[in-house]
């Protein structure tokens, strides 16, 4: 069972992702807050596969939760996906960089959204299509940044490929198809690497990619 914090400070957008939760056999909607003060202290007593939370809310906002959230070494099995009815850049960097292991618009659809929400419980990364295209093309004007780039360096071959992998948006069974490697081994690699890259989860770990040139937003990733 999936259990899922929902964070919203307008009750009738919680109550229909609510609806959409409570319908699924695999899910459960565990609480709910209306500011991201009350999220935190919710998560660190109930302890959810999934806070799905707002950006905008008073008291304190998605982004201050989510970091108070991903800065808790107790709640290390929490994944955080932001929701917002804004695509907006600065949220998107900020979010990730806060420790969210994804980050979904509103007008997403009811199928795409519950699987949104399977995805982030397995701790992959989760990054709604326009996302993605925000994030690349920011890259695309960016140098890499030096400190992202230092932290490659205690990386071996194998797991520097693991993590270009993932940044493309592979999931552990299509890296091991892809290097040759049992599933197992795949996994052992992208949890070794997230490790020495201080990685909360692989959603951290696509943006280490990028911010370090390891993968090129025109496709000629570093080796």
């Amino acid at each position: 069972m999936i259990r899922v914090l929902l964070v919203d400070d307008q009750p009738l957008i919680r109550s229909g992702f609510r609806a959409l939760l409570d319908a699924e056999d695999d899910i459960e909607v565990v609480a709910e807050a209306g500011d991201g003060g009350a999220a935190v202290a919710l998560a660190a007593r109930l302890r959810p596969d999934v806070v799905l939370i707002d950006v905008r809310m008073p008291v304190v906002d998605g982004l201050e939760a989510t970091r108070r959230i991903a800065a808790d070494p107790r709640l290390d099995g929490v994944h955080v996906v932001v929701l917002t009815n804004y695509g907006l850049d600065e949220y998107v960097f900020t979010a990730l960089r806060a420790g969210a292991a994804g980050f979904l618009v509103k007008d997403i659809l009811p199928e795409d959204f519950l699987h949104a929400v399977r995805v982030a419980a397995r701790g992959d990364a989760l990054l709604a299509p326009s996302i993605t295209r925000r994030l690349i093309d920011r890259y695309v004007t960016q140098p890499p940044l030096e400190r992202a780039t230092a932290a490659l360096a205690g990386l071996t071959a194998r797991e520097r490929e693991a993590v270009t992998l993932v940044a493309h948006g592979l999931a552990n069974d299509e890296i091991a198809a892809r290097m040759t490697i049992s599933p197992v081994t795949a996994k052992t690699h992208v949890n070794r690497a997230m490790t020495k890259l201080h990685a909360r989860d692989r959603a951290q770990l696509v943006v280490i990619a990028y911010e370090s040139g390891l993968v090129s937003p025109r496709g000629r990733d570093a080796r």
